[in-house]
């Protein structure tokens, strides 16, 4: 009885007691795409003309976490890496291409996770992970599903696409009127007024701030000289109501006190809409801060103190292992994690989390980066740069020369990583090299010679 009780305070002291359905939180994540890191109101470094103030309202009810990253610049792999909780590439994923055209069956997903345990799971927007029926988020683990399968640049006002339909479950949806944006939001709404009495997972990818440039005429402003960046303000608009669609509706009906809440873009900015990343270099498709460092937000009020800012750095793919943790449901055994609980970084508990985080993207754009405390490495092909990130967050000051040490150790670190990882789905090697370039380009000559 004496070892019953020890066991018992103990389990206690952990936050590891089996929860009840109705303890358990509910769960919304939801992922802008291409949302540039200045573009929210609430940062310091957004133009004046940046109207955010439903996401600002909802950072002022959560945690902002400063140094949120991607696991990758590009949507698909940081979609796979955030659904399975584990790099992308221990599974082949490596590019846009290989996340798009599906990932390994055996994967675990987060509703996998969440469904034993009585939650219902609905998936709205962007899914950008396989575009076939297997695929699909309702053979993946959620309940419902109303969005598409493909690439991220539908558009917004024309859905008579039969090659890239809007799908509810498996069908595609007849007649379908009115901005993507604001139907996505309705969909979502709707789903949680329909599944508020037990816990349920909300996953809402919407498709803004993503190409083509298109919003309501009547909310396109001539704020700047740049028409494709007045539109995206009248596209980021639609995206904050929605934001705040979605809070209200918890807050409609208690729920949002006990909701784990993640607000994330999936990669930085992009240049081809005009993003702003400041004070942040490069865009989308980049390893510099630009392309993964992103505006992040976590709430759960009867958890974790409200209008708190944290700079640990922290990234996409700790969103499932935070789940877990919140919910009281074991993390697998025969699938390691690569992602960490966040909560105890939110709660105040501890400033660090990661010792390193490893980006890669194959051997055909030979892109890779590593982080370890305050330094950074970024390797494109042949050429290496090292930063000092707390000190120069811009990345403007390589020190590469200065400190050729530090180079060969995370080179050496991130060499090890990648040894472990998966090989590319897509065939490519996982690093570039100057022989594969070479044939490359000799196998694109071939190509333009049969063409002709």
């Amino acid at each position: 009885m004496k070892r019953f009780f020890t066991t018992w305070s103990l389990l206690i002291g952990l936050n590891l007691l089996p929860l009840g359905a109705s303890e358990r939180p509910n769960i919304v994540v939801i992922v802008a795409d291409d949302q540039g890191y200045a573009d929210v109101s609430y940062s310091p470094h957004a133009a004046p003309y940046v109207k955010t103030p439903r996401i600002d309202a909802l950072a002022a009810e959560s945690t902002i976490c400063t140094s949120g990253y991607t696991s990758g610049f590009v949507c698909s792999p940081t979609r796979a890496g955030l659904m399975t909780g584990r790099y992308q590439q221990r599974f082949g994923v490596y590019d846009a291409g290989e996340g798009g055209s599906g990932m390994p069956l055996e994967e675990r997903w987060i509703p996998m996770f969440l469904k034993p345990a009585g939650y219902t799971n609905g998936a709205f927007g962007k899914w950008h992970l396989g575009l076939t029926p297997e695929y699909n988020a309702v053979n993946r683990g959620f309940d419902e599903f109303y969005g598409f399968m493909g690439r991220g640049a539908h558009p917004y006002f024309d859905h008579s696409d039969e090659s890239h339909p809007i799908l509810r479950g498996l069908e595609p949806v007849k007649n379908e009127t009115g901005y993507l944006t604001t139907r996505i939001t309705k969909e979502a709404v709707d789903f949680i007024e329909r599944h508020r009495e037990a816990p349920f997972f909300l996953y809402v990818a919407y498709n803004a701030v993503h190409t083509p440039a298109e919003a309501p005429e009547e909310d396109i402003k001539p704020v700047t000289d740049d028409p494709v960046r007045n539109t995206l303000m009248g596209m980021l608009k639609h995206l904050d109501l929605g934001v705040g669609a979605i809070v209200d509706e918890l807050k409609k009906h208690d729920l949002f006190d006990n909701t784990l809440l993640f607000y994330l873009s999936d990669n930085g900015g992009a240049g081809a809409m005009s993003a702003d990343n400041t004070p942040l270099r490069g865009f989308k498709q980049h390893d510099y801060e630009g392309g993964i460092r992103v505006p992040f937000i976590v709430s759960w009020p009867d958890q974790i103190e409200q209008g708190q800012t944290v700079d640990t750095v922290l990234w996409s793919t700790d969103i499932l292992p935070t789940i877990l943790a919140a919910t009281g449901i074991d993390t697998p055994a025969d699938r390691p994690l690569d992602g960490k609980n966040l909560l105890p970084v939110l709660k105040g508990e501890t400033d660090q989390l990661h010792d390193q985080l490893y980006w890669a993207s194959g051997a055909k754009r030979g892109q890779w980066a590593i982080r370890s405390g305050d330094w950074k490495l970024v390797g494109v092909k042949d050429q290496v740069e090292l930063f000092d990130i707390k000190e120069d967050p811009s990345e403007e000051n390589d020190l590469a020369a200065a400190h050729p040490d530090k180079v060969a150790s995370l080179t050496a670190y991130h060499r090890k990583w990648l040894a472990e990882m998966g090989e590319p789905r897509s065939g490519q090697p996982k690093i570039w090299t100057a022989e594969y370039e070479q044939t490359a380009k000799s196998k694109k000559r071939r190509l333009r010679k049969k063409r002709m």
